[in-house]
């Protein structure tokens, strides 16, 4: 292999790393504890992905439901300030990893996930409340 090929395709595969790293520093996955903090913001913009019926189970206070699998998904999130920080939570994880994705896409400044959803947000309450 010549040295002018092997050096392109080396400038190639570091840009790709080097696009690939900043394109995965929009979407930031956080903590239970930095989700405290992050809800908190005058400007955020708290969004549940799960279904209607799971969001009235339970959800954050102040959050807004968007269905990740609701056909008028793509149509509700258009609604939003793509100015605007986002927090999005599903049960476990899934859905908003899927979501944040989807919505960095389609344009969002700064997306954040919660790490490991809803279920864990109901753990890390749970413990404090039994000083565990």
């Amino acid at each position: 292999m010549k040295k002018s090929t092997l050096l392109f395709l080396c400038l190639i595969a570091f840009s790709l790393v080097g696009c690939s790293k900043k394109y995965q520093e929009e979407i930031t996955v956080v903590s239970t504890e930095e989700m405290k903090t992050l809800r908190n913001l005058e400007d955020v913009q708290l969004i549940d992905v799960r279904t209607k019926a799971e969001y009235d189970s339970g959800h954050l206070v102040n959050s807004q439901n968007i269905d990740y699998n609701s056909p008028t998904f793509d149509d509700d999130i258009a609604g939003l300030d793509k100015e605007k920080p986002v927090v999005l939570y599903c049960q476990k994880g899934g859905r908003s990893a899927k979501c944040a994705q989807k919505m960095h896409d389609a344009g969002f400044k700064k997306v954040y996930d919660l790490k490991g959803g809803f279920s864990k947000w109901q753990f890390q309450k749970l413990e404090l409340d039994l000083n565990l």
